[in-house]
């Protein structure tokens, strides 16, 4: 009586499988993995009829056994195999979606230090002679005799428009850093340091063993940008009074330390929020890169970066 029962539940358990299978073909877009399972299920529940009716004292051929066994092996067995090839398949997709958003954010990238430059180089080539111009015009008026209130007008005027040059020249480098385009990463990041400790009451000990080495355009703006950033957000939000840099190449692999000894946060709640941090986890995702962050409050932040100059970043390498 106990085996009966038990093939009754196996029964009604694996048509309501079965019934769900069915339901799912459609879904599935006929796929021929899920028809196998589908037929697998149902065959396994004519297998408990079968065994029902033999415990219900009723014989029945030992071939109908052996062959719906079979036939059950065939099309689960077929099913797997076939699955196993859909899952290489999704894995091959993942992968190829993974490197199409590297693709578009290294096209993004591109696209944003292009126009940087261009705007940099209209303010530099556009604006900046004609303030030179007036400039001149006004010192050629300062050299002849004037009235005291209109000479103190010209030197005040004057005094506005050097500050005016400053600006844009200043303006003009944070948009497209010309040490960066003209002597590499390294000067670039000095050239950016020094202007930093001149306005900032801060210590920033910056090493390298780069000397004149060039890198991929992509690699030295990227590695560029993620610096400034790093140094900005300690200054803005850190409170700390030294920052160690770290900038060196080793077998053809670029590494970058940073840590400040600033008052710390939690790095996974920043990297979630979507801001700062994120933004430089993608850019250095986008040279294949590594990019490792720890902080803890009081005990400042602490950040490596890891990239392989040898292996060119993606959109040059579907370029290819």
């Amino acid at each position: 009586m106990l085996i009966k029962f038990l093939l009754v539940v196996a029964i009604v358990i694996q048509t309501v499988a079965t019934v769900y299978a069915i339901r799912l073909v459609r879904t599935t877009k006929y796929n021929s993995v899920w028809i196998l399972f589908m037929i697998g299920f149902t065959l396994l529940s004519v297998e408990r009829v079968i065994q029902l009716v033999r415990a219900s004292g009723q014989e029945l051929p030992y071939e109908v056994f052996i062959w719906l066994g079979f036939i059950i092996s065939i099309s689960l067995s077929i099913g797997v195999m076939y699955a196993h090839k859909l899952f290489k398949y999704i894995d091959r997709l993942n992968r190829q979606r993974q490197l199409l958003n590297k693709r578009i954010l290294t096209a993004v990238l591109r696209t944003e230090e292009k126009s940087r430059s261009r705007f940099s180089k209209e303010l530099h080539d556009g604006l900046g002679p004609l303030l030179s111009s007036a400039k001149m015009s006004l010192s050629a008026l300062a050299g002849e005799r004037r009235e005291e209130e209109r000479g103190e007008i010209i030197a005040n005027t004057t005094y506005v428009i050097d500050e005016a040059i400053r600006s844009l020249r200043e303006i003009s480098n944070n948009l497209s850093p010309h040490v960066l385009n003209d002597f590499g990463l390294a000067r670039g990041v000095q050239n950016f340091v020094n202007k930093t400790v001149a306005i900032h009451p801060l210590r920033i000990r910056f090493t390298t063993n780069l000397r004149t080495e060039r890198f991929d355009t992509d690699i030295e703006v990227i590695l560029y940008r993620v610096i400034c950033e790093l140094i900005n957000n300690s200054l803005k939000h850190s409170g700390c009074s030294q920052i160690n840099l770290s900038l060196a190449l080793r077998s053809g692999v670029l590494t970058l330390d940073y840590s400040d000894d600033g008052r710390g946060f939690n790095p996974q709640a920043m990297l979630d929020c979507g801001m700062g941090l994120s933004n430089i986890a993608s850019r250095i995702n986008s040279l294949n890169g590594t990019f490792d962050i720890s902080s803890s409050k009081d005990r400042g932040m602490r950040v490596g970066i890891r990239v392989n100059t040898q292996t060119p970043p993606a959109a040059k390498r579907e370029r290819r």
